[in-house]
């Protein structure tokens, strides 16, 4: 591991228990049989633990899309053309996209990032262009990156989370445009779960039987190959990763270390926390995962990290369509913890 990505996990602290028992005790007093508001009150009281903040305000927040192409799309892995990475680059940036109209919903920021598109998009505005390569290569036949350009990508993600922070951005969403990406991002929850790649591959797009068995087989030859070592999460990352994925993985280190929860997309943001958990286990404390995805390794990978998904809604779009819906939740759960009045407030009777 470079310094920096080292540096970048080194950061990352432990969150205070006692400011989770703090915060349940101030829920606890609220005007409503205590617990009653279930799940909502956990992520109100996570928060607090995270940030170190007993009297949040309503974050700012900003769903970050990492938009990059992957080179076994060759490989007739994906329902779509490769064309589609940057024609959906484009309509994001226009605010026609899924994404942009429930980031709009929500009331967040969509930034875009060209991590690694197969295209040239010359200057445009609201783009951040940080291309580290006009995709990956085809894990099919070599590794998808060299261990010095995951890591850059990785680094990518972590300054922009740290700039976010510093901007005083309270919540960080994931996203990702790339097609081709449930590939890697199936390929790296069967390394670091230790479950057939079988079970954790998905139809991604909307491919038929025949493709899915090629996807299946195409994943199973690359991780026979490459032998990646789930003990090295950047080796991982590296031999059968995308640079959406180590973007995301930056993401989710960066905002860790500034006390900025995350709130997860779907499988492909799953994938990163994975690879994100394996550098640095103590991440796994400021992620709040949204949804359960229909993609079929996404399971396998909440089991792996102990984490529950807020809502289960038939999604695997991607994007960050998910993350707005998590980030609205977790809105509403803040709003629940700072201004519902206390029984001593309302000067309602508690239970006897």
């Amino acid at each position: 591991m470079g310094m920096s990505v080292q540096a970048a996990c080194d950061r990352i602290q432990s969150p205070d228990p006692k400011l989770l028992a703090k915060a349940q005790a101030r829920l606890d007093c609220l005007t409503k049989p205590q617990g009653s508001l279930g799940r909502l009150e956990e992520v109100a009281a996570r928060y607090v633990m995270m940030t170190g903040e007993l009297k949040p305000a309503i974050p700012r927040g900003v769903v970050f899309t990492f938009a990059a192409d992957h080179g076994v799309t060759k490989e007739g892995v994906s329902a779509y053309p490769r064309e589609v990475t940057p024609q959906m680059v484009l309509n994001f940036l226009r605010g026609g996209a899924g994404v942009n109209v429930l980031a709009r919903h929500a009331g967040v920021g969509v930034r875009v990032v060209d991590i690694g598109v197969d295209h040239d998009f010359g200057t445009l505005p609201d783009l951040i262009s940080k291309k580290v390569m006009r995709g990956t290569r085809n894990l099919l036949v070599e590794p998808a990156m060299t261990r010095a350009e995951a890591e850059q990508s990785v680094l990518i993600g972590v300054e922009l989370a740290t700039q976010a922070a510093q901007e005083g951005i309270g919540l960080i969403g994931t996203g990702d445009m790339g097609i081709g990406n449930t590939t890697p991002s199936a390929a790296i929850t069967a390394v670091m779960t230790g479950r057939p790649v079988s079970d954790v591959t998905g139809r991604g797009t909307g491919i038929d039987d025949a493709g899915h068995a090629r996807k299946v087989a195409v994943i199973q030859q690359a991780l026979d190959l490459h032998r990646p070592d789930r003990s090295d999460a950047l080796d991982v990352l590296a031999k059968v990763g995308g640079l959406d994925i180590g973007g995301l993985v930056g993401l989710i280190l960066g905002a860790a270390a500034a006390r900025v929860p995350v709130v997860l997309d779907g499988f492909i943001a799953g994938a990163a926390a994975l690879i994100a958990v394996g550098l640095q286990p103590r991440c796994r404390e400021y992620l709040i995962a949204s949804h359960r995805s229909v993609e079929r390794g996404h399971a396998a990978i909440f089991d792996h990290l102990g984490v529950r998904p807020l809502l289960d809604l038939d999604l695997r779009l991607g994007e960050g369509t998910g993350a707005c819906l998590g980030m609205s939740l977790v809105c509403a759960a803040l709003k629940i913890y700072t201004e519902m009045a206390t029984f001593g407030e309302a000067g309602v009777s508690e239970k006897a």
